[in-house]
């Protein structure tokens, strides 16, 4: 950051949901600020800067910087004896459903903010006069003015004009439409961002635990056939049609015993998630011999792209009092210095203000009214 740049208003506009700071620079533009410079000069280097922003970036992802979201999980891309990696339901990428959906020619229209212009189009590059279409009926009285320069044809007529006066065909150019977006604005060339992808770190995001799993072929909202809806019916039937079926005493007998027939005999898979090597594993495992194929839903808690948190003001606080500590330590080597006019170096009231800040923000993150600073959801397990 030069010392004689100066930003424009627009350039610090900001709010809590529509930042400013959207990269390292800018934050470290901030921290550098609010310590005083450019008027007074901040003795650390850039990468120090950044490592505090990292730092403060890791704190708040392992507490507070995340996201519940919601995975299909698809049996064939489970490997039996190893278990899945949950990069591969963020994109379906080995899948039939996904191939088949990456294969359609005509996505639908109502779900896309791009107008499809795509037409290839043909500009006459000169005049040409009325004399050329004379000899061909088709074309004699539609053209009887001859073709002006710039003037645009479609595909098919301009097949039809060359196919009867071909030696005309060097007079025109092909152009291709732009797209357009609902707006009215020009699009090229559209790029895909996927939302899972953190295109800072290039990778994957990653997820900090698996909350549930649900089997579409067993529970969910399919159990039209299922021995709860039979049961729910009878019951229904024994106080509303007459006195006959099930009561709800034999009903909640029934749904226990099928509860317990689950967990003895496995019929409902239990999973265990590393969150390190990011694999899913389940029991009884998918792709037996006697398997199916089946879908289901992975609840899971997935962290925020490096982007979004940066955004967080308890980072640029952390990252503050980081920097506020660092400069300490330089400026304690030459504490013993007096500088002209009797001035001094203050790295003991830096180191104080550093100390006592980075103790209450990590209080606040981790113990405060509600873990995750009150605004994300609470625990994800408790012991005792």
């Amino acid at each position: 950051m030069s010392k004689c740049e100066i930003a424009p208003i627009s350039g610090f506009q900001s709010t809590n949901l529509n930042s400013k700071v959207d990269n390292f620079n800018r934050l470290s533009d901030r921290i550098l600020r609010t310590l005083g410079y450019p008027f007074i000069n901040v003795e650390i280097h850039r990468d120090q800067l950044y490592e505090n922003i990292s730092l403060a970036i890791e704190y708040f992802s392992k507490f507070a910087g995340y996201t519940k979201e919601y995975l299909i999980f698809d049996s064939n891309l489970y490997k039996k004896d190893y278990g899945m990696k949950l990069d591969d339901l963020f994109t379906l990428q080995d899948s039939d459903t996904f191939k088949e959906q990456k294969d359609l020619k005509t996505p639908n229209k109502d779900f896309t903010k791009e107008i499809d212009n795509t037409e290839t189009v043909y500009a006459a590059t000169s005049s040409i006069p009325g004399s050329f279409f004379s000899s061909a009926s088709s074309l004699s009285s539609a053209l009887v003015n001859g073709i002006s320069a710039n003037n645009i044809f479609g595909g098919e007529f301009y097949d039809e004009i060359t196919s009867q006066v071909p030696t005309i065909s060097s007079l025109f150019t092909p152009q291709v439409k732009n797209n357009f977006t609902r707006k009215g604005s020009v699009v090229g060339k559209q790029e895909q961002f996927v939302n899972s992808f953190d295109y800072d770190l290039m990778n994957y995001r990653k997820v900090i635990a698996v909350t549930d799993f649900e089997e579409g072929s067993s529970t969910g909202i399919n159990t039209l056939f299922t021995i709860e809806q039979t049961l729910a019916q009878q019951t229904y039937f024994s106080y509303a049609m007459g006195n006959y079926g099930f009561d709800l005493v034999s009903w909640y007998t029934l749904k226990n015993w099928l509860e317990t027939r689950e967990k003895m005999l496995a019929t409902k898979r239990s999973y265990s998630f590393d969150e390190r090597t990011q694999i899913l594993r389940m029991y009884p495992q998918p792709n037996a011999s006697s398997d199916v194929r089946f879908y289901g839903v992975v609840s899971c808690y997935v962290e925020r792209p490096i982007r979004d948190i940066l955004k967080e003001l308890w980072v640029y606080q952390y990252s503050l009092a980081l920097t506020k500590m660092a400069v300490a330590n330089i400026r304690g080597k030459y504490g013993s210095v007096t500088l002209f006019g009797g001035g001094s170096l203050n790295s003991s009231d830096l180191m104080t203000q550093g100390l006592a800040e980075k103790e209450k923000l990590e209080e606040q993150l981790m113990t405060g009214a509600a873990p995750g600073q009150g605004d994300s959801d609470p625990t994800l397990f408790f012991v005792g």
